[in-house]
């Protein structure tokens, strides 16, 4: 019997600055992708080693990096053409885009040519190889996944706005992943992620899990129920498709 593909998707909530920490949770299926048997972590990093260090650290045959931060773009001022057309896309439920540059985001793309050096390809194209990091973007994402008419207001808004939005963020986590992903339903870590009260670090860890689970549903269906916006030279996002554009059921019950 062939041996199972072992696989390690790694979200992270990506610090644009120095000062913050990042949000980075690690899924690792060692009997692949549609087996029971998965471990969850979820914690911060604090600067470029700290997360490298950890990124390098799993030993599995494919490793997909999840990442909500710009990591292609060669435009110095503006917006990339990327940026317009997620923002065009997804405007009537507020979840467009900043401008993104080089100058306004040099950490981001630091540490993305530092995964290069690491042996990172910069792609959601699955084909390219084993060791990938994607851009994505949560807001759209959530939309889509969650059927969302508008973006959760978890984010800078006042702190008793921001609770109840941030329990409605993990209420809707909870039910994507009790349908489509119930081996991570059932981890300790899970529970406890989408049950902790709103702070920063917590919205951290909680952002960087749902990464990964963007990058779950691109691998789990190869692709096929991702749409990649822009391109590998201007910049490229990854965004899951709706669950709603498939009749039929694709829910994973290992």
């Amino acid at each position: 019997m062939e041996k199972p593909v072992s696989t390690t998707i790694i979200g992270i909530d990506l610090a644009w600055g120095e000062r913050n920490p990042d949000g980075i949770s690690v899924l690792e299926f060692p009997d692949g992708l549609e087996a029971s048997s998965l471990s969850v972590r979820c914690g911060l990093a604090h600067g470029d080693e700290e997360l490298l260090e950890q990124l390098l650290s799993t030993k599995s045959d494919q490793v997909f990096v999840a990442i909500d931060a710009p990591t292609l773009g060669t435009n110095e001022t503006g917006s990339r053409p990327v940026d317009r057309e997620c923002s065009r896309l997804f405007r009537k439920q507020e979840a467009g885009c900043h401008p993104v540059n080089r100058t306004l985001c040099t950490r981001p793309f630091r540490v993305a040519e530092k995964l290069l050096g690491a042996g990172f390809v910069l792609s959601a194209d699955l084909r390219k190889g084993h060791r990938l990091a994607a851009e994505v973007y949560p807001h759209p994402a959530m939309v889509r996944l969650f059927g969302l008419e508008k973006t959760i207001k978890y984010k800078r808004s006042p702190v008793a706005n921001r609770r109840t939005e941030f329990s409605r963020y993990q209420d809707c986590f909870r039910n994507f992943v009790a349908a489509h992903l119930p081996s991570l339903a059932g981890t300790g870590e899970f529970h406890q992620i989408t049950s902790l009260p709103w702070n920063k670090n917590n919205e951290d860890k909680l952002d960087s899990l749902f990464c990964a689970a963007i990058g779950w549903w691109h691998l789990r269906f190869d692709g096929k129920r991702s749409q990649v916006l822009g391109d590998e030279e201007s910049g490229q996002m990854l965004i899951p498709r709706s669950p709603k554009d498939f009749p039929v059921s694709h829910s994973v019950r290992a």
